[in-house]
């Protein structure tokens, strides 16, 4: 009989103090982003996009049609700091991906709508990135333990939020 992987994985690191599992988690999380992160942005640059969060950015956008997205909306979903998502959006202005439009009403709001370039390099961004990412982790994970890590990120992001509700 298969053992369940949360009491293989106690097993494993088998720690007198159960609470170091939070920072395993962290500095594996950041391990494995500083790992995968450089290689797979690799492939992308070669196509002009100079981050990876442009996808995500153009994504959001994207999503938000004809009525656009507002920069705080996309703060919020992505989890960028305003100043850093400022710095993106401005490249990606120069870049010609997108377009902004400022709402009047003394708040500094802005609308981020895709150009005609912006919906053509995320069409063409997005199977190189995804490629990409299945190079790097497929050989190493199965897809079920992909869904379930995903499953649980997600779970860890929403508990964080109701947290701060």
């Amino acid at each position: 009989m298969a053992k369940d992987p949360r009491e293989m994985a106690v097993a494993f690191f088998n720690d007198a103090d159960k609470t170091v599992a939070f920072n395993r988690l962290w500095f594996n999380i950041m391990r494995v982003h500083r790992n995968f992160y450089p290689r797979i942005a690799k492939d992308l640059k070669k196509r002009g996009v100079r981050d990876l969060i442009w996808h995500e950015i153009l994504w959001e956008i994207e999503r938000g049609g004809a009525e656009g997205r507002r920069m705080s909306e996309i703060e919020q979903v992505l989890y960028l700091p305003q100043y850093a998502l400022s710095r993106h959006i401005s490249r990606m202005e120069k870049e010609g991906f997108l377009r902004r439009e400022y709402i009047r009403d003394g708040r500094r709001k802005h609308v981020l709508f895709l150009t005609e370039k912006g919906a053509g390099i995320n069409a063409e961004m997005w199977p190189i990135y995804q490629s990409a990412i299945q190079d790097e982790l497929g050989p190493l994970i199965s897809e079920e333990d992909a869904y379930l890590m995903s499953y649980l990120m997600i779970g860890i992001l929403r508990e964080d939020e109701n947290a701060r509700a």
